[in-house]
């Protein structure tokens, strides 16, 4: 399939909201009560078979939380068999699925490869178990290790992990660190996201408190910087703001469906689905979630309609987010804005600040200009 009929193909998203217990920086929603586990599962089933005839094939699936890994492999199995049963999943499609380093036993990974997962995203966030203890995470700098090289003896050939910095505590010297040991297990993807305090965290308490420091812009852009260099010299392609491939065969391809306005659903507590100019998200409360599944109604807690202008914004915001940038031609016609036209003398100052480049009739963000994405939106 080529690059361009994929990106038009959906993608599913399954959220797992279950966690062993909650890391002190994670905003997403998550439960810690596992006893709820066998409802959510059945109300989960019941969710998919609601959406049998709303979308007629995926290429893409993604389960997240939460922690997946927090389930059995029969339950996993269960889940996946129903997608089956409900849905064309094409065959050459990107299955992923999230991972804590403290759950995956060799036998546990085995299993996952045995049905079908073919991409792991492991939650590692960092080598230093210092590090490890203020984040709040429940594995260890070895466990991550022993993880990634555990998921290559069980057939796995696409290991994706992610990495924090900003981290109070941490410095140039020890995320450097953390980057070598990185490199030495030659995963085909990496994610380097800068630490944000969100939402009623423990540690946008402390830092409402007085409690931590973050480090100041400054840094976080050297940080930022040295990070591009470092991965890209490593033979990596920074092709999102925190995301990290060997090759471009290697990108995320769900992840891409967000940027792009592609459309896809969401199954599970406060998963958001998009279809044409349609966004629509999920009970953002298990109970909630539960009950109307119980009830056979689709369970969302609200939805939206997108203007073109709404669109058109998002699809500038998401484009300065990545390499691949914003073809012109397409988004005019798409959008109805002529960029070049309308922001002329602002495209030509950016220019010349080497925020951006213009090739081949598409606008791109320079890595300096991926670092400042959220600011050049504004000026556009």
């Amino acid at each position: 399939m080529t690059g361009s009929k994929r990106q038009s193909v959906p993608g599913l998203y399954i959220h797992i909201p279950f966690c062993v217990s909650k890391c002190d920086y994670c905003n997403f929603y998550s439960v810690t009560d596992c006893s709820k586990i066998p409802i959510f599962i059945e109300c989960l089933l019941n969710e998919i078979e609601l959406y049998k005839n709303y979308f007629d094939r995926f290429d893409t699936v993604y389960l997240g939380g939460g922690t997946p890994s927090i389930l059995n492999p029969k339950q996993l199995g269960i889940i996946l068999d129903e997608v089956h049963k409900y849905f064309l999943i094409l065959e050459d499609a990107e299955i992923t699925c999230e991972v804590n380093p403290g759950d995956l036993s060799l036998n546990y990974l085995h299993s996952l490869h045995d049905m079908g997962i073919n991409r792991l995203s492991i939650g590692v966030q960092s080598f230093d178990d210092d590090l490890l203890t203020f984040l709040g995470r429940r594995h260890s700098a070895s466990e991550a290790m022993n993880a990634l090289d555990n998921s290559r003896k069980a057939g796995f050939e696409n290991i994706g992990f992610d990495l924090i910095y900003g981290i109070p505590g941490q410095n140039l010297k020890s995320w450097e660190k953390d980057l070598h040991q990185a490199l030495s297990f030659e995963s085909e993807h990496i994610s380097c996201y800068e630490l944000t305090l969100e939402g009623d965290t423990p540690l946008a308490f402390k830092y409402t408190n007085g409690d931590i420091s973050l480090p100041d812009n400054e840094m976080l852009y050297k940080l930022f910087i040295e990070t591009s260099e470092f991965l890209e010299d490593a033979g990596y392609i920074h092709y999102e703001v925190s995301n990290f491939a060997r090759n471009i065969n290697l990108q995320s391809r769900h992840n891409q469906k967000y940027w792009d306005h592609t459309s896809y659903l969401g199954i599970g507590p406060a998963a958001h689905s998009f279809l044409k100019n349609k966004r629509w998200w999920n009970h953002r409360s298990l109970d909630h979630y539960t009950g109307d599944v119980k009830e056979r109604r689709p369970p969302i807690g609200g939805r939206e309609g997108l203007t073109l202008k709404q669109l058109r914004d998002e699809a500038l915001y998401l484009g300065l987010r990545t390499r691949k940038g914003i073809h012109l031609k397409d988004f005019l016609m798409r959008y109805n804005c002529d960029l070049l036209r309308e922001k002329k003398e602002i495209i030509k100052r950016l220019t010349e600040d080497h925020l951006i480049e213009i090739h081949n009739g598409t606008l791109q963000p320079t890595v300096k200009g991926l670092a400042l994405a959220d600011s050049i939106y504004r000026e556009l």
